[in-house]
């Protein structure tokens, strides 16, 4: 596959190494005959360390081939994960590093979920685009004369804290984006 072909969430190895491209900057040199340069942001496949690899656009990435299980959280193993399979319940075990971050998100019965699968192991995790949580901590809403729409920090049930509306208060649910940690509304 060409540099050029490579898109977000592709697969590739590199020098023995399996990673996920995360993001990809293109930058096209000034002047006549350059060559289009590619920067690619991509996390090594298990294990999650950042890389950073720049190529042209001709430039061959080997793609990997890996499959995807829609699965659905089951319950946690000590720093383990566990997801099962929504068509023939088999179950997937991811070590906390692996999940990374995305721990965060990840709260009873998640559905929605897909696990990359290469070589029959399962090496990460792609959440739903937003999550249903609940607040369990969050100040209350400040009576009085500003009229102003401040933000307040909420601690939500996996533990992780966001800003919400002043209007939110401690048992609610909410939608949080998986991407970028905001609030997303009141979810009923």
């Amino acid at each position: 596959m060409k540099a050029y072909d490579t898109k977000k969430g592709n697969v590739v190895e590199h020098n023995g190494t399996v990673y996920q491209v995360r993001d990809i900057e293109r930058s096209s040199p000034q002047g006549r005959g350059g060559n289009v340069k590619f920067r690619f942001t991509m996390y090594s496949v298990p294990g999650g360390v950042k890389y950073d690899l720049s190529l042209g656009g001709d430039d061959d990435l080997k793609e990997v081939e890996l499959s995807r299980r829609q699965v659905t959280y089951s319950y946690r193993d000590g720093d383990a994960f566990v997801f099962l399979d929504d068509e023939d319940y088999s179950p997937y075990t991811l070590d906390a590093n692996v999940i990374g971050d995305a721990a965060g998100y990840i709260v009873e019965n998640l559905t929605g979920c897909f696990v990359q699968i290469i070589d029959d192991l399962p090496v990460a995790l792609q959440l739903p685009s937003s999550v249903v949580m609940e607040v369990i901590d969050t100040p209350p809403e400040l009576k009085g004369g500003t009229a102003t729409k401040r933000p307040k920090p909420a601690k939500l049930s996996t533990g992780i804290e966001i800003q919400v509306p002043e209007y939110i208060s401690n048992g609610e649910k909410v939608w949080v984006s998986t991407a970028t940690g905001e609030f997303g509304g009141r979810a009923d």
